[in-house]
């Protein structure tokens, strides 16, 4: 009576493995798909925020500077440096002036000078988070 024959309970704890392993992969795609679910809508008014976000042109930290041809903040006694822009641009208008087209209200040099000014801000400047925003893949 050495010869021991595996018992039931054990073919049963197998057959339950296996029913709680699906259970768990079933639970898993759930909570998956209802991240999804909650996820794009999310992503959706991200990329609505993004375009209506605005950029100072010259920021908080340079209010008063003008804006030299190669988008840096100079004095406003620089020969050939811009005006601050007197409004803030959206993140669509800068989008679209990134992909050739000119800033409203501005001429073509004025917006590539404001355009080089938003393509220089750095974190913890006015506007930095918006322009950050631009650059993510949609």
């Amino acid at each position: 009576m050495t010869d021991q024959i595996p018992s039931e309970p054990s073919a049963n704890a197998a057959s339950n493995q296996g029913i709680v392993t699906r259970r768990r992969a079933l639970m898993m795609g759930a909570i998956t798909a209802s991240a999804v679910v909650s996820i794009k809508p999310a992503l959706a008014q991200t990329v609505g925020s993004v375009l209506n976000c605005e950029i100072p042109v010259p920021g908080n930290n340079a209010a008063g500077g003008y804006i030299a041809a190669d988008g840096s903040v100079v004095s406003p006694d620089t020969p050939g440096a811009f005006p601050p822009a007197g409004r803030n641009f959206s993140g669509e208008e800068v989008r679209q002036a990134m992909n050739g087209r000119t800033l409203p209200g501005t001429s073509y040099d004025q917006s590539e000078a404001y355009v080089n000014y938003i393509r220089r801000l750095q974190a913890g400047q006015s506007g930095f988070t918006c322009y950050a925003s631009l650059q993510m893949p949609r």
